[in-house]
């Protein structure tokens, strides 16, 4: 009989440990690839939310038709990422609920491993009860170590099996209680995948009139084609502006710093660099960092790709780089920054700490230029400006309110990246939207 007894617990434990095995990992990971659904979804809610109020606001300003027909094609991007994040939890929900089912299996499979072993033992003491009962076997012990020995066994062996029994019960019914959930959170996903959809094709159908109404304005294309042409004359007198600045900011930079040295090698190195700002299209000015410097440069880096937008809300309506215009492929943009569209007044902010090194007014618009280390980051349209020259400003610091655009009556901002002289491509830095 103590042996059978023996060979039972055995069993005991290994079901138990199999069980727990089995229920931890995928809990935890569960909950871990959840949440980040959850967040992923919630984040493009909210830039569809955005988008959505700036469509509102501009649906009436005949000038803006070309910038409200880049907000609805971002909209429809939001759109599109939204229902595939929606596919993807109901996909985990399908997944987890699969896993559960196997898992409640298992539970009842082992559960009746151990109601079985637990049966063969009443069995056995029922049949073994004129020979041997419990306390005859207790007091048949050769001393009284085997005696508490047996009486534990007894105790805690009857005990365990009672105790964990109902924890598999337990289990049992939570798992099938999360499955129904499961069920029930599917189905209403299923429900807003429906309603995304909707809103999707009512999105397609505001594109498509949109687009009519850009094709009617084409109807006057020479008219169109020569304002996009000036904008974009003034856009590379602004550039050029921009880079000069730029690079009389790296000289006077070096300058400063050869001055003081008191070095003559950094004296005939900032003349160097000052000659080269002097001629653009040749230059390669790079800025003489000090140790604090060169730390924040390296903060600055180490951040690439997940530094704020400028703007806290907005769509992009202008993007990095040469290309032909989506409306009007006759014109040919060079754009070295971005551009976002926003609401009137909103607070334009430092993306990174650095230091203001420069404020000018180009052409009728306000620049901000912050250093960060040898990195430049460039906010251009500020209809005001709340810092000053050496101000020292923090991660998402606000440095002043975005400017109206006269041509669309809109609400933009102009943001670009530079290292040292040399322009980049601010979707690369700027964290994904």
């Amino acid at each position: 009989m103590p042996k059978a007894f023996l060979h039972i617990m055995s069993r005991f434990f290994l079901v138990l440990i199999t069980v727990v095995a089995l229920l931890l990992p995928s809990a935890q990971a569960q909950t871990k690839s959840s949440s980040q659904l959850k967040k992923d979804k919630q984040k493009i809610e909210n830039e569809i939310a955005n988008t959505q109020n700036l469509l509102k606001k501009t649906e009436k300003n005949q000038k803006a038709s070309l910038q409200q027909i880049a907000v609805l094609r971002q909209q429809i991007s939001n759109r599109e990422k939204l229902i595939t994040a929606l596919n993807n939890e109901i996909m985990q929900m399908e997944e987890q609920q699969e896993l559960n089912q196997q898992m409640i299996a298992q539970l009842q499979k082992k559960l009746e491993y151990m109601k079985s072993d637990y049966a063969q033992v009443v069995y056995m003491a029922y049949r073994n009860r004129r020979l041997m009962d419990k306390v005859t076997f207790i007091l048949a012990s050769d001393d009284f170590s085997q005696m508490f020995r047996r009486f534990r066994f007894f105790t805690l062996f009857s005990k365990n099996v009672k105790e964990q029994a109902d924890k598999i019960d337990q289990t049992q019914r939570e798992l099938k209680q999360k499955n129904e959930e499961i069920i029930a959170l599917k189905n209403e996903k299923l429900n807003l995948l429906s309603g995304k959809e909707t809103e999707i094709k009512k999105l397609e159908s505001d594109r498509r009139e949109k687009t009519k109404t850009a094709e009617q304005l084409k109807k006057q294309s020479q008219q169109l084609a020569a304002d996009l042409k000036a904008k974009q004359k003034k856009r590379k007198e602004l550039d050029a502006a921009i880079k000069r600045a730029i690079e009389a900011e790296i000289a006077a930079a070096n300058q400063r710093k050869a001055t003081a040295k008191g070095s003559g090698k950094a004296s005939t190195n900032t003349s160097t660099a000052t000659n080269k700002a002097t001629t653009s299209s040749r230059s390669t000015a790079t800025i003489t960092m000090t140790p604090e410097e060169k730390s924040l440069n390296t903060s600055f880096v180490n951040n690439k790709g997940r530094l704020p937008w400028p703007v806290a809300k907005g769509a992009k309506v202008g993007d990095y780089g040469n290309y032909a215009h989506p409306d009007v492929p006759s014109v040919i943009i060079e754009n070295r920054g971005i551009d976002i569209l926003t609401d009137a007044g909103a607070p334009v902010r430092a993306v990174f700490e650095g230091e203001v090194t420069s404020i000018m007014d180009i052409m009728g618009t306000k620049v901000v230029m912050i250093r960060h280390g040898e990195y430049i980051s460039v906010y251009q349209n500020l209809a005001n400006v709340s810092v000053s020259k050496g101000t020292k400003v923090s991660t998402k610091q606000s440095i002043g309110t975005v400017g109206k655009n006269a041509a669309s009556n809109t609400y933009e901002l102009h943001f670009e990246i530079w290292r040292n002289s040399s322009n980049l491509n601010p979707n690369d830095w700027l964290t994904r939207r």
